[in-house]
């Protein structure tokens, strides 16, 4: 199309008759007349084909100019959805801050005493399930252990030969060939090697364990937080080691004023409040209520148990956690029709003879795809759905341009 234009320019421009170009050869031999209306011709035909150029100029612009702005006019030409503000049954709720902490949170401590050797973890280390944590000297433990090991032996023969002595006993009563004396003095031996096999055992039982007590282990994956020893120090029964939590499994803990805890307890309901509109939400897996209140805050202990998995929590963060404590009515706006601009917060409303203003609102919470609007605008106006689209008519509306 714009060939063809370009091509209609240049046949205006460039198209002259023979018989309007006078040159000097052609009136050569005329009179000093004819030569000057020669000249007046040639004038007037640059000055009509210049004016064709100008004319034809505007009309490749403005076709220049649809053709980069086409998507503009098409964007123009879509519909702009609206929504209604209107009020909205919401829950009732209630913020409180919180603290976070580690459902599985320990302090180890030794449970044999010796010399620490070996310290493969420190402090903000991550340490897997059933991964060492200390290892202690243990050639005392597994001296005890041979030892009980050995007197386990002894008391298997003793054993055996005394149930031997017993077989043969036996049979020398039955045949009438022993005393019931000696009967009875062989059972009797029966019972008191057994017993001491049993004892024998046991000791090999509480060695066996003291000596797997030199290394100890991770209870359950999680950080390192705390670390009490080194390697070399001399360690007691009981002795703290270090401190270790697990971040898979976190709760939140709220103190609830006395006047709301009753609903609380009736609804079981609530949401973690996290700062900022791009987080996702945190699921919650239950509420544990404690019984009774603290006697000097007079508040309800409410843990709020998250479900496992990484959600941006971290124990000793501080949270807010929204209770529903009711029902209520709350003018609501849809929150796609929401916009941002720097630091202004603010909406796009189509008024009743289809003009649009941009509106500075203050919104409030956001819920189910609704965001309460605390000022700005009232129940039964309608806001443009699609920001951008009603950018676009906004600015057609300013320039005069119009729109169906």
């Amino acid at each position: 199309m714009y060939l063809g234009l370009l091509t209609i320019m240049v046949a205006v421009g460039g198209v002259v008759r023979p018989s309007s170009v006078v040159t000097p050869n052609q009136q050569a031999g005329t009179d000093q007349a004819a030569r000057g209306k020669g000249w007046a011709r040639a004038v007037m035909s640059l000055r009509d084909r210049t004016l064709a150029v100008v004319s034809v100029a505007p009309l490749l612009l403005v076709l220049a100019t649809t053709g980069l702005n086409s998507a503009s006019v098409l964007a123009s030409e879509d519909r702009l959805e609206t929504g209604t503000v209107k009020f909205r049954t919401l829950a009732e709720e209630r913020e409180f801050d919180g603290a976070v902490e580690a459902v599985m949170r320990s302090t180890i401590s030794a449970q044999t005493a010796g010399e620490v050797i070996e310290l493969p973890f420190d402090v903000n280390d991550f340490v897997p399930k059933g991964a060492l944590i200390v290892r202690f000297d243990d050639v005392k433990q597994k001296a005890r252990l041979d030892k009980a090991v050995a007197i386990e032996a002894e008391a298997r023969a003793r054993l055996a030969e005394a149930e031997e002595a017993f077989e043969r006993e036996n049979n020398l009563l039955q045949q009438g060939a022993t005393s019931k004396a000696k009967h009875e003095a062989a059972s009797a031996n029966l019972k008191s090697t057994r017993a001491k096999l049993r004892l024998a055992e046991a000791a090999v039982a509480e060695a066996r364990k003291e000596y797997e007590h030199t290394v100890v282990r991770a209870p359950y994956s999680g950080i390192v937080v705390e670390r009490f020893v080194e390697i070399g120090e001399q360690l007691q029964i009981g002795q703290p080691l270090g401190t270790g939590l697990s971040l898979e499994e976190l709760r939140i803990a709220v103190e609830v004023p006395a006047r709301y805890i009753d609903r609380v307890r009736q609804r079981q309901e609530a949401r973690i409040v996290l700062p900022g509109e791009a987080n996702a939400p945190v699921p919650i897996e239950s509420l544990t209520i404690f019984p009774y209140a603290d006697p000097k805050t007079h508040t309800f202990t409410v843990r709020v148990n998250l479900a496992r998995g990484d959600h941006g929590l971290y124990p000793g963060m501080l949270a807010k956690v929204a209770f529903t404590v009711g029902a209520v009515e709350e003018l609501v706006v849809p929150t796609q029709a929401i916009v941002r601009r720097s630091e202004l917060t603010g909406i796009y409303v189509v008024t009743a003879d289809g003009r649009i203003v941009f509106r500075q609102i203050r919104p409030g919470r956001a819920a189910d795809g609704w965001t309460v609007v605390l000022a700005g605008l009232d129940a039964g106006e309608e806001v443009a759905l699609n920001p951008a689209l009603a950018v676009i008519r906004l600015k057609q509306q300013v320039a005069g341009l119009g729109y169906e």
